[in-house]
């Protein structure tokens, strides 16, 4: 993972304090208006804490590859993750990183009005100001070349990518990365894993993009494969050396 965490440099908020929050599994970088470590380390502890505890009644919601119903009273962080599990045809851990971002982010901003919460190249999003994401992916050439624009208005926001080729989430494609904004991290999360299932080569772009497009509530897209990309919605690319 060391390599996939160069991208924690990436993104542009020099103008906030940044720190890290490390919980087992749960590695955060978070920036702010000021250090607000402890307000981030008792959020992370409070939802792995509401994770495990539901995962030990229902282990399945831990291993199943395929959207598992929840209660109606399953806590609101289990109950996003099976909704967008759902939407997309995914188990609900495939949702597990941006919904960690999401919820720890939404707690922090009763502390600072900006936050950017990145967990494993998923980033939730709240921001006062445009700001520049780098995209990360891989070994493609366009690595640090492009980037996308996201301004103030459009946040809060989740930014989630999935990789077929970096770090060891599971992933049925080989897309360098598959970017997916959307209003809930928690299904930018799962449809970036869907999205990249279906990018094998660079040929089965403009595919995967008609699969998005049927997801509805996304914002935006973004495709890499090799030297080739492909975007759709509302997304701004720009051009980047990073």
């Amino acid at each position: 993972m060391a390599e996939a965490r160069t991208y924690r440099r990436w993104v542009e908020a020099g103008d906030l304090v940044a720190f890290n929050v490390t919980v087992r599994e749960t590695d955060l970088h978070i920036r702010a208006s000021a250090d607000l470590s402890k307000e981030a380390l008792r959020a992370v502890k409070k939802y792995r804490a509401i994770l495990e505890i539901y995962i030990k009644r229902h282990p399945q919601f831990l291993t199943s590859l395929k959207p598992v119903a929840v209660a109606s009273d399953a806590p609101e962080m289990v109950a996003a993750m099976s909704r967008a599990a759902e939407r997309v045809g995914v188990g609900p851990m495939a949702t597990v990183a941006g919904a960690i971002a999401e919820f720890v982010g939404q707690d922090l901003l009763a502390f600072s009005p900006e936050v950017i919460v990145e967990n494993g190249g998923d980033i939730y999003l709240k921001s006062l100001r445009e700001r520049v994401v780098a995209i990360y992916a891989g070994r493609s050439p366009l690595t640090g070349k492009i980037g996308l624009k996201v301004k103030a208005a459009a946040t809060p926001l989740g930014i989630c990518t999935s990789s077929g080729t970096v770090g060891h989430s599971l992933s049925y494609g080989q897309a360098d990365a598959a970017v997916v904004l959307a209003e809930s991290a928690s299904l930018a999360d799962a449809a970036a894993t869907a999205i990249g299932n279906r990018v094998v080569n660079a040929d089965d772009i403009p595919r995967a993009i008609e699969f998005a497009q049927t997801i509805g509530d996304l914002v935006g897209v973004v495709i890499v494969k090799d030297d080739r990309v492909g975007a759709w919605g509302g997304v701004e690319l720009c051009q980047l050396s990073v």
